[in-house]
């Protein structure tokens, strides 16, 4: 079996996957405690203070779509049944629906804000391999010498200690002992690229020492095995310089695991950005679906769900394709 046969082959196996997760999001959303009508009505009454006028609540649920049985809100949702007002719109036909409280596609909410959560992650990993990597590498370079016992040290406090906690100490002293803080007013990267930096570089950082830790002691064991092994011991008896055996022979091999356990924790970091997101006030997806859910809003509780079942889905898909790409042993059987 071919690479492309085993890509179209797991892609297959991702219908009936995402089916399974729609069914159990739909039904979950429904059991959150709370009663979204309330909530909403709630709040239009606020709005409508004074007016005098009175909200029908037969004709709220009509509006949201929530007069009519599980059964059939999820048909309309996934688009196999049409809606009384504008036919068939769900899944099936593009449309993620419409949110609750502000009555715009979830669509269109998720385009203006997934960039910033894109630009969180991307930064989260560049600055932790930035630090792991060296680190690591150094360590079994170094074995049981200053810099293997400072690198371990370094790993084991970067795991023990919450990015959660990291940003809300680090924002709180700064603060204190340099009156600094971060801006709240969200700059575009298109618009002005340094300032944007400036607001994401620490989020980043601190996102990204949720895997520094992990990835340094994996690739420190990686790296102790492969240097371990038969043909390195060639590569040093033919004279090689250190160099050439570790970044030539040592650190490919070396990365396999590293990949594979890397890959699997794009799904934690695209949770931890729910916290930093609203710690730092980032109106990126983490902090959406953390409003969606405090506002009980079933369709973005659903859409956010979907995309990143998806999202999980297709990287472990890419890492299983370039483990065989690193690996020559392996085979898309």
């Amino acid at each position: 079996m071919n690479i492309w046969t085993y890509i179209i082959r797991r892609l297959l196996l991702l219908i009936p996957t995402i089916f399974i997760v729609t069914v159990i999001v739909f039904l979950l959303c429904r059991f959150l405690p709370g009663d979204v009508i309330e909530l909403l009505l709630t709040q239009m009454q606020s709005e409508a203070a004074g007016s005098g006028a009175e909200i029908d609540i037969s004709v709220l649920q009509r509006a949201l779509g929530l007069d009519v049985p599980v059964h059939i809100q999820y048909g309309r949702w996934i688009g196999v049944l049409p809606y009384p007002d504008k036919g068939f719109d769900g899944l099936l036909q593009g449309s993620l629906g419409y949110m609750f409280h502000k009555r715009i596609p979830v669509a269109e909410e998720f385009l203006n804000r997934w960039p910033v959560t894109l630009e969180l992650g991307i930064l989260s990993i560049i600055i932790g391999a930035c630090v792991a990597l060296p680190i690591g590498i150094g360590s079994a370079i170094r074995q049981d010498r200053f810099i293997d016992y400072g690198g371990r040290s370094f790993a084991i406090l970067m795991m023990s200690l919450p990015s959660f906690w990291l940003a809300t100490i680090v924002i709180v002293y700064a603060s204190k002992w340099f009156g600094w803080m971060t801006r709240i007013e969200y700059i575009p990267f298109m618009e002005n690229p340094i300032e944007n930096l400036k607001m994401f570089w620490l989020p980043g950082l601190l996102m990204g020492s949720m895997t520094t830790g992990v990835i340094m002691r994996l690739i420190r064991t990686s790296m102790l095995e492969v240097l371990r092994q038969d043909y390195i011991r060639t590569a040093w008896a033919k004279g090689l310089s250190e160099r050439t055996v570790v970044l030539r022979h040592g650190i490919r091999n070396a990365f396999i695991p590293v990949i594979t356990v890397w890959g699997g924790m794009l799904g934690s970091l695209i949770g931890g950005s729910v916290i930093i997101e609203q710690i730092f006030c980032l109106p990126g997806l983490g902090r959406m679906t953390l409003d969606a859910l405090s506002s009980r809003d079933y369709p973005t509780i659903q859409a956010m769900n979907l995309i990143m079942t998806t999202f999980v889905m297709l990287n472990n898909l890419v890492i299983d394709v370039l483990y065989g790409v690193l690996d020559p042993r392996v085979r898309f059987d």
